[in-house]
């Protein structure tokens, strides 16, 4: 199991992790585990050390959820973040389609280089 570790800020860029996140579940039931940085550091290790690996999904440089799972101790396997991509941080502004699938190609883009 693949464990997506997402930052899910209020941000356009934050709720994309999100959506991203949920995108890859509904596409590969099984496949992977859906956690945020915004449950306890317990939880959120005990969540990541039950997968194989970790993808850790991060809206922008402010690295919220980079930052949270440093202070576990794990490291991800995988780390990407949103406005990388080329995806504007503009505040509440509503996550776009193209936005989303765009994250998802970068994620198993990764996942098959590993």
């Amino acid at each position: 199991m693949i464990v997506l570790v997402t930052c899910s800020g209020i941000s356009n860029t934050g709720k994309l992790t999100t959506q991203a996140a949920c995108a890859l579940m509904q596409r590969k039931p099984g496949r992977f585990l859906w956690t945020h940085v915004k449950k306890s550091a317990a939880s959120l290790e005990e969540e990541c050390r039950d997968g194989d690996r970790v993808v850790l999904l991060d809206g922008c440089h402010d690295c919220c959820a980079g930052k949270k799972l440093a202070g576990t101790g794990i490291a991800p396997n995988v780390h990407i973040i949103a406005t990388d991509l080329g995806i504007e941080k503009n505040g509440m502004a509503d996550v776009q389609y193209q936005e989303i699938e765009r994250v998802v190609a970068a994620i198993e883009a990764a996942l098959s280089q590993e």
